[in-house]
């Protein structure tokens, strides 16, 4: 493994851990502030608030580090993080917190530059693997972060937040130090008209064959949004597990997905194709939200967790398949268009989510798993018929 890879992949643990230490402790601290019996609301609009932001500025940034760099984006994006998680820290109001994720969203561009550096570093037959141990990094960092914030937030509300401070600061120092610029930005003249978030969608999605690749980003990360929403209430209410409990269940799911995405999406990409991996993926996770949603007692949940964890072995095939549809002039670019899609996804769905959670509460909780079964489905069709289309080219400009 290449130094550059072993930095990027560091980095994405570090983030992961300090996205995942606040999971446990966000719903005890907005009702710390808030005083509200029924908080799920203010978590989807805090939610939705990141999203709109990074649907915004995701492909500028995108489009910015195919111009300047991959580099000077992802440390932008480092420092961004590190002033969300202080603001949540010291934060004595709810306009303070929306503050704080509001420029966690304006400069959220770690994950699809990072993608962008993977795709320009990687060969094309070995990008499906690279993929599967990027997202195995993310779970290897869900592993530790919510167990550590829920022991962390037993303890004080606060600390989780300035933690995740602390460690997005070492992550952005790591990159500014180590990690080497991956493509040579142009000295062309950046264009003021190109940084219309819109434009860039535009010209993508101008040829059709890359829109049904679009809209399974949307519907994959529509998904997950459910997860970041109504986990934490979710364990709470059906079996009354604390910050700690809540911390454990998720670090049991991220070592099992930590060990799916670093072993099967290559041999999995070999054996059933790219979308046969996808499908495979969704019918994991199909089948694991489905004993979720019935699950009588916590032990349950840990049970599922290695059927739940085949759920991620099809976002690198998709990954794969979708760093295929642009040439490398314009990767950094298409991967904010799928930023913004992931964005738009984060806008919608955990407004959605955590209202649907509020109408299911009090009769059954593990209902909301089948609303994610439903979204899901959804995206079968559109996979199956990725094999049936034929490569289109971009029309002349």
């Amino acid at each position: 493994m290449t130094r550059s890879l072993i930095v990027i992949f560091t980095a994405i643990v570090l983030d992961a851990v300090g996205i995942g230490l606040i999971f446990p402790i966000l719903p005890s601290l907005l009702q710390e502030i808030t005083h509200a019996d029924n908080i799920a609301p203010t978590i989807g609009a805090m939610t939705a608030l990141y999203a709109v932001m990074q649907f915004i500025f995701a492909p500028v940034l995108g489009a910015l580090s195919d111009r300047l760099g991959r580099r000077p984006v992802l440390l932008l994006s480092l420092a961004g993080a590190a002033v969300n998680y202080l603001f949540l820290a010291l934060a004595p109001n709810l306009l303070l917190l929306f503050i704080g994720r509001a420029v966690a969203g304006l400069t959220s561009a770690n994950v699809s530059v990072a993608t962008a550096y993977i795709t320009d570093i990687s060969p094309e037959e070995k990008r499906a693997r690279r993929f599967g141990l990027f997202n195995a990094m993310f779970g290897l960092g869900f592993i530790i972060g919510p167990v550590l914030g829920g022991v962390l937030g037993d303890h004080w509300l606060r600390l989780p937040f300035i933690a995740a401070a602390a460690l997005n600061g070492a992550n952005l120092l790591l990159a500014c130090f180590i990690l080497p610029e991956s493509r040579r930005g142009s000295r062309a003249r950046i264009d003021l008209a190109a940084l219309n978030p819109l434009r860039p969608l535009r010209s993508v999605l101008a040829v059709r064959s890359r829109l049904p690749v679009v809209i399974l980003f949307f519907i994959f990360s529509a998904t997950g949004e459910a997860y970041g929403t109504c986990w934490a209430l979710w364990g709470s209410d059906a079996f009354r597990w604390n910050g700690l409990w809540v911390g454990l269940s998720l670090g049991a799911f991220g070592i099992c997905q930590t060990l799916a995405q670093a072993l099967l999406p290559g041999p999995a990409v070999k054996l059933l194709g790219e979308r046969g991996a996808i499908l495979t993926g969704v019918a994991g996770a199909a089948i694991a939200l489905f004993v979720m949603a019935l699950a009588e007692r916590g032990w349950m949940i840990f049970a599922i967790m290695p059927v739940f964890a085949l759920g991620g072995i099809g976002v690198p095939a998709l990954q794969s398949l979708a760093t295929r549809q642009v040439d490398e002039n314009s990767q950094g670019q298409f991967q904010g268009v799928l930023a913004s899609a992931v964005s738009l996804a984060s806008i919608a769905a955990p407004l959605g989510f955590s209202s649907l959670y509020f109408l299911v509460r009090q009769a059954w909780p593990g209902a909301i798993w089948l609303s994610v079964v439903a979204v899901y489905a959804l995206a079968v069709p559109l996979v199956l018929g990725l094999g049936l289309r034929k490569r289109e080219t971009a029309p002349a400009s």
